[in-house]
């Protein structure tokens, strides 16, 4: 299996001296094309900055993190902007939509910030929003929707347009459990396709969808052996 994400010993450190803080430490993460990996652990254990460090969002303080082969340390700002327009698709906790911006206008954005055509960007957006049942709501702003139809309008972002890399933190905790079914079987088509996807999530019911589950702890992996049998054994003690 060729490799679409991979994080080779990476260090993130918040601060200097006795001040520092270790978010992540000697982290070692590879997720292969069509795989869907699940990343758990208890709070403070380094899930989102493993995310945020994958999708360039943040930078490593030491280590490698590669993206289609791509260093992302190596990358100007410009390159590394075109990347993530192109190459990953990611589901905010916070979902980050555009308040002024109808949901197939946010779905659409990145596709007309990398050049395509506003009509050719829309009839993508409207087919994303169909996949997770909100295409009807197309033309609705942000504020006019649900929780929950905010998190599908982000997930329809995440996986609109040739992605290699879906990044998704708790992509299914704004959503009752039918939905929620409705979003992994979207992430696992997606994965069929040769998209890879890395999903944090607490929830071991959808974390067993995934090829593979790695465990956090104090910004370490703990485990990352394959799918949990009793993933609440590596979650004691937290």
């Amino acid at each position: 299996m060729s490799t679409a994400l991979s994080l080779v010993e990476v260090d993130r450190i918040h601060g200097r001296g006795n001040a520092a803080v270790h978010a992540v430490r000697g982290l070692t993460v590879h997720v292969g094309v069509g795989e869907l990996v699940a990343v758990m652990g208890p709070s403070g254990s380094g899930k989102s900055t493993l995310l945020n460090l994958a999708g360039g969002l943040d930078r490593a303080t030491a280590g490698q993190v590669l993206v289609d082969g791509a260093e992302l340390g190596e990358l100007s700002p410009k390159e590394l902007a075109k990347l993530r327009r192109r190459r990953v698709g990611y589901v905010f906790q916070d979902f980050n939509l555009i308040p002024s911006l109808t949901a197939a206008e946010n779905v659409a954005l990145p596709l007309e910030l990398d050049g395509v055509r506003a009509r050719t960007a829309r009839g993508q957006a409207v087919q994303a929003l169909a996949e997770v049942d909100l295409a009807d709501l197309a033309d609705r702003l942000p504020q006019d929707m649900s929780g929950g139809q905010q998190q599908r309008v982000a997930i329809a972002r995440a996986v609109v347009g040739e992605r290699s890399l879906i990044l998704a933190d708790e992509p299914t905790g704004a959503l009752d459990s039918e939905t929620g079914e409705q979003v992994m079987r979207l992430l696992r088509e997606r994965c069929a396709r040769g998209v890879a996807a890395l999903m944090v999530t607490h929830d071991a019911g959808h974390a067993a969808w995934a090829d593979r589950v790695v465990f956090l702890r104090d910004g370490a992996v703990l485990d990352d052996t394959g799918r949990p049998s009793e993933p609440e054994s590596l979650l004691a003690g937290s």
